[in-house]
């Protein structure tokens, strides 16, 4: 989809070749604002690296207190 969009294809070209590949919309076509997001969210993770890769690494950490740490009553 990125080296489309960067060889001047809109979105709406774009669209009808991508497939949903799991959960309840399985094999069907994304709509346009998820095409929409999904670039928006990519362009956000390339202008700020760091950013992303500090909020993974914070993610591992939660996911690991979270395992270790007693259920209360």
């Amino acid at each position: 989809m990125l080296r489309r969009r960067a060889n001047g294809e809109s979105v709406e070209q774009i669209r009808p070749d991508l497939i949903i590949p799991t959960g309840k919309r399985k094999g069907q076509n994304p709509g346009l604002a998820s095409i929409y997001r999904a670039l928006s969210e990519h362009e956000r993770a390339q202008t700020y690296p760091e950013a992303v890769a500090q909020a993974h690494t914070d993610f591992a950490a939660l996911q690991t207190e979270d395992i270790h740490q007693p259920l209360s009553p």
